[in-house]
């Protein structure tokens, strides 16, 4: 690993280890950032710098935007989820920027925080991919245990549309689903 990524990747868990929410003793935006690299390599072992510096900052500092200080509702929250993106795409940039990364690397992850190009730029999907993983791996038990089987129904599928169709079949290979969630990943 390159000294100039290692020190990118050491930012952003400085800045995730200030995370005063905790899971497991650890600050939660840093393990999740851990468990995005960690599926990262297994998912996408070739991943490029860019890819692997995504990763692990796809959550930095997401405690700092309250979920609360926008509107109830689907509108609230889609503003919500695309401000966190451009948050995390800033302070990912500033970061490289700092390092002496090229504009073109530093405006590539930007992208890819932003989910700009999701099924169209292999990158940004493979970053999605992972995402959805990380989240069916260590989220969505605890999330479906707080919510009917409809509203289960709707996020998996949202889920699986999200994936490329790759990424569907690995998740078939990788869990156990009951028949009326996996079939969201068959589609």
């Amino acid at each position: 690993m390159s000294a100039q990524k290692q020190k990118v990747l050491d930012a952003i868990d400085a800045a995730n280890s200030h995370d005063p929410n905790q899971e497991e003793g650890t600050p939660e935006a840093l393990l999740y950032g851990q468990r995005m690299s960690q599926e990262l390599t297994r998912l996408f072992p070739d991943a490029s710098d860019e890819l692997q510096i995504a990763a692990r900052g796809q959550h930095v500092e997401r405690w700092k935007l309250k979920r609360t200080e926008y509107p109830e509702g689907r509108a609230g929250y889609l503003a919500w989820r695309k401000a966190q993106g451009v948050h995390h795409a800033d302070v990912v940039m500033g970061l490289m920027k700092d390092t002496g990364y090229a504009p073109e690397s530093v405006e590539t992850i930007g992208r890819m925080l932003r989910k700009q190009g999701i099924k169209r730029d292999a990158e940004v999907q493979a970053l999605e991919d992972v995402i959805c993983f990380v989240f069916l791996k260590w989220y969505f038990q605890p999330f479906a245990a707080k919510h009917s089987e409809e509203k289960i129904q709707s996020i998996v599928e949202k889920t699986a549309r999200k994936m490329s169709s790759e990424a569907r079949e690995k998740v078939l290979e990788e869990f156990s689903l009951p028949d009326p969630l996996a079939a969201a990943f068959r589609a």
